[in-house]
């Protein structure tokens, strides 16, 4: 879905389902872990299905011409089969305790929100994604949106704007302020064979976040589309690695720090569940 509805509300969304669904319900540290590990690397590379999703796409997509088509064919299905994969294979390897503390049939107690509020619902979503481009439109979405959710409390859950609003200022910063370091990163990417670039691109992600790296990227002139693919698709890979790699990534850590001891979450815990769903990444994007 983070191709369709943007990677930071996908991540939000996941986030907030797994926190009330399974976080909450005293699974071992062991299997929250991998699951972060897994929502981070499977939210950055699922992004890429469509051209206005994911931000480290987002920032080269009109700059190189990149539309859906393109992404999907280029990147999307591989994308989608690394997804499964890494799914799958958690699921199997954490059944049993899935089986035993992951049934979800209980009752909230809340009324079950009515179709035509639901249906508002998508509709500003879907308006938002359409008129992304447009920020008068788009301003006097949000704004109605505000007001409506305002007016309806009763089906409403409280509107998270302290995350969204991270990683609107990160993606604004990043476009004001990018531009200063093209000095050392244009150096460390032009000439660089296609493989090499790949994996440096993967590696420099997670302590540049792939946003950065991409849109410091487009600034390069006369590449080649195999310099443009190893970016991105290195830039994608490398997005669960670290809190920072992908912009998305503080939204979810700050929706399910909570679940964690000391509500904290270990980087070092998140590099090393994100290794196995990112060398799948790897695989996918590289052999396929």
């Amino acid at each position: 879905l983070g191709s369709f509805i943007t990677e930071p509300a996908a991540m939000t969304l996941t986030a907030l389902m797994l926190r009330d669904r399974y976080f909450s319900r005293g699974l071992s540290n062991r299997l929250k872990y991998a699951t972060l590990g897994m929502l981070f690397v499977n939210v950055s590379i699922g992004g890429t299905l469509t051209h206005f999703a994911a931000p480290p796409v987002l920032m080269v997509a009109a700059k190189w011409q990149w539309d859906t088509p393109f992404m999907i064919t280029h990147f999307g299905w591989k994308a989608a089969v690394a997804v499964f994969v890494n799914a799958v294979v958690l699921t199997w390897l954490f059944r049993r305790e899935l089986i035993t503390k992951g049934n979800t049939d209980e009752h909230t107690g809340r009324a079950p929100m009515p179709l035509a509020m639901a249906g508002i619902h998508l509709a500003f979503l879907f308006g938002v994604v359409l008129f992304a481009h447009h920020p008068v439109v788009f301003m006097g979405l949000f704004l109605f949106f505000l007001g409506f959710t305002e007016a309806y409390k009763a089906h409403q859950d409280r509107l998270i704007l302290r995350e969204g609003l991270l990683v609107a200022f990160f993606l604004a910063g990043l476009v004001v302020l990018g531009g200063m370091q093209q000095w050392w990163l244009q150096h460390a990417l032009v000439g660089v064979e296609p493989t090499l670039l790949y994996f440096l691109a993967t590696a420099l992600t997670a302590v540049t976040d792939n946003a950065a790296l991409t849109y410091l990227a487009s600034l390069v002139e006369g590449v080649s589309p195999e310099f443009k693919y190893a970016i991105v698709a290195g830039a994608v890979t490398g997005g669960g690695l670290t809190f920072i790699a992908n912009a998305p990534n503080p939204a979810g850590v700050a929706i399910l720090k909570s679940s964690f001891d000391d509500e904290s979450i270990s980087p070092m815990g998140l590099f090393l569940a994100a290794l196995p769903p990112t060398c799948v990444a790897i695989v996918a994007f590289q052999v396929l």
